[in-house]
């Protein structure tokens, strides 16, 4: 349970998962130490408005990471996510040197969170997460892994998005499931983790919300902003070109092979989203600001 003497450090928390897991702990009543490499930015200035204490760090800095694991309970473990060569080497890096600093602080619970599929493909996408996760195994610390599927705010991204040039709803066939999940509820997995270490430590969790088509998704997404979106799959040529085994896809019928067990997520977190509850809460929101910006093409 929190304790007003207990420190949870929260790297990257000026970002997507861990500035969620920042403010559901700060509501839940954990003390909360945000990992920040500028002070002064507005996200870290957001999260001292709130009660979290700000230090300054690196996660390529062990020094500073030594500092920053000082006295803290628990360490909640997240690194910038890239698929570019130098990104993946430094994510690798950084998770190294995160658990390494826990394990020398004596943290008594460490929460990773990882990407979905990391434990049945290891050298797949995710690989250098996989390598992490091992590593965390390695050092015998007392943890739990968390393991998202693609993120609901992926498709109001810029590039990524509806009316980017990556769309990824667009990358996913005709009659695919694809798996989602909010960061919101990222951080809601981070915290009952912490909350309840003789439930968690050691446990993995593979995190969805929802499981919809492509078709699904674009409908919902319509209605939601009132917009009659347009989005026909790339060709299958193409989706070839970049790399997406269409024929697994269509094999599997659900994008990446994804096997949360969202009724079972759901009865440990009732509040769980699924994509339309996100779309009304959080998501219609971030659509109209992303609309309101000229299309990535």
């Amino acid at each position: 349970m929190p304790t007003p003497d207990r420190t949870i450090l929260v790297t990257g928390a000026t970002g997507q998962q861990g500035g969620a897991t920042a403010r559901r702990l700060l509501a839940d009543g954990w003390r909360v130490r945000a990992l920040v490499r500028d002070p002064a930015g507005p996200a870290a200035r957001r999260l001292a408005l709130d009660g979290a204490e700000l230090v300054t760090g690196d996660l390529d800095n062990r020094d500073t990471l030594a500092a920053a694991t000082e006295g803290v309970y628990g360490v909640f473990s997240v690194q910038p996510a890239s698929h570019a060569p130098h990104f993946v080497e430094g994510e690798e890096r950084y998770g190294v040197n995160v658990a390494d600093a826990a394990r020398d602080a004596g943290v008594r619970h460490l929460v990773y969170t990882s990407a979905a599929g990391t434990d049945r493909n290891p050298d797949g996408p995710a690989a250098s997460k996989a390598r992490i996760e091992r590593h965390i195994r390695e050092l015998g610390l007392p943890a739990t892994v968390l393991r998202p599927v693609m993120f609901a705010e992926n498709h109001t991204d810029p590039v990524f998005g509806v009316t980017g040039q990556a769309s990824l709803v667009r990358m996913i066939p005709t009659g695919v499931t694809v798996q989602l999940i909010a960061v919101t509820d990222i951080g809601a997995f981070a915290a009952l983790a912490f909350a309840d270490p003789a439930r968690y430590v050691g446990a993995a969790l593979e995190l969805a919300g929802d499981e919809l088509t492509r078709e699904h998704l674009i409908t919902a997404i319509s209605r939601a902003t009132g917009r009659d979106l347009q989005l026909d799959p790339l060709p299958r040529e193409t989706l070839v070109q970049l790399g997406v085994d269409v024929d697994g896809l269509e094999r599997e019928k659900s994008f990446n092979g994804w096997q949360a067990d969202i009724p079972a997520l759901r009865r440990l977190h009732p509040g769980l989203m699924d994509f339309e509850t996100w779309l009304v809460r959080e998501g219609a929101a971030r659509f109209a600001a992303l609309f309101a910006e000229p299309a990535s093409r």
